[in-house]
């Protein structure tokens, strides 16, 4: 049985599929460390009773808490003099990439959020890096496919360099304005890229049209002409749609799922646009038609940003790391701390580690 095509809604199978096999749901995807590859099995035989409580007390040692919140961070243009207010500095967005290595963070993508592939280390947290509109100065790539210098790219590979367990990932949510390339196949070539180097690209539609109130066949073939445009340039659907302004179309599934001509999109999750972390995938409160992310700005007095943007939640977080998801290390397991129980969505029964 392989993992590796564990579709958009199988959250359980991407469990199941590790719990039965003991590979990862991305065992054959490049660059992403498989966790307690053997979970469950000791030798020929096994006292599965013996093994669930060992598992449950390594998960207490660590305070896993795997129904708790992932921030899902938003970043758009990083420039040296901005002049918009979800611009990031180089030095800025440098600083919060330490900030969340140092505080035990580690990205993975919104696919891999979606899908329940959260595969990061014993008592580590999963933050989701996402970028809006495919501008120059998140990827550039010089002569030799280098990232050029103070790019977004760029700085998350220093900063993974730098701090070994941070992974380089992200998902970019693109547009027509591939990263200012305007023939096939140079947009080809970076999207190639980014795939052969571990990040995710998503569809942020087609032309960035605010999909408010416009009619049900107008916001689907919007939709599907940015789906469209990323399956032709690198072979394979995206998993996760992001909102152009964070506003839903009329009907909240529209954006989900649908049709326009012989293009059809059948997305594992959408995004919008602030202000709160998201919730795990294996909660109740996971809807994955309103899945919130969270602007990457400091506290400003007087401001929104001071309670609602990336330094305040971080800060509140870190204040209250109960309420954060905390890893046990297995992908194969939801771990959680018993008086939690209620708050697991039932299709995960299965795999609940609760101690």
């Amino acid at each position: 049985m392989s993992c590796r095509r564990v579709g958009a809604a199988g959250l359980a199978a991407a469990l199941a599929c590790a719990a039965l096999t003991g590979c990862m749901p991305w065992e054959d995807e490049p660059e992403q460390k498989k966790i307690g590859a053997a979970a469950g099995r000791q030798g020929g035989k096994t006292d599965q009773s013996a093994v669930r409580k060992e598992k449950a007390a390594r998960a207490a040692k660590v305070k896993a808490n795997e129904l708790g919140q992932i921030p899902v961070l938003m970043y758009h243009r990083v420039v040296d003099k901005p002049t918009a207010p979800d611009d990031r500095t180089p030095e800025q967005f440098r600083k919060e990439l330490e900030r969340l290595a140092v505080e035990g963070y580690v990205p993975i993508t919104a696919a891999e959020y979606v899908r329940g592939r959260i595969g990061v280390p014993p008592g580590k947290h999963p933050v989701v890096l996402t970028f809006d509109d495919a501008s120059p100065e998140q990827l550039t790539l010089d002569g030799t496919g280098t990232p050029m210098p103070n790019t977004a790219v760029a700085i998350l590979q220093e900063v993974a360099r730098k701090h070994p367990g941070f992974r380089p990932v992200a998902t970019f949510y693109v547009t027509r304005d591939l990263f200012g390339k305007t023939t096939p196949e140079e947009q080809t070539q970076m999207l190639t890229w980014l795939r052969e180097n571990g990040f995710d690209i998503g569809n942020h539609t087609y032309g960035h049209r605010n999909l408010l109130g416009k009619p049900k066949k107008e916001a689907m073939a919007e939709i599907a002409k940015g789906h469209e445009l990323i399956t032709k340039l690198t072979g394979t659907d995206p998993v996760t749609l992001a909102l152009p302004y964070g506003n839903q179309p009329s009907t909240k599934s529209w954006a989900l799922k649908g049709r326009a001509g012989n293009v059809s999109y059948d997305y594992g999750g959408v995004f919008r646009a602030g202000y709160t972390p998201g919730p795990s995938p294996f909660s109740k409160d996971f809807d994955p038609v309103n899945l919130p992310r969270i602007r990457s700005m400091d506290k400003i007095k007087k401001d929104d940003c001071a309670r609602f943007c990336s330094t305040a939640w971080l800060d509140w977080l870190k204040a209250n790391p109960s309420e954060r998801y905390t890893s046990d290390g297995d992908v194969a397991t939801v771990a959680y701390a018993k008086f939690k129980a209620p708050f697991m969505a039932s299709g995960f029964t299965p795999y609940a580690l609760p101690y």
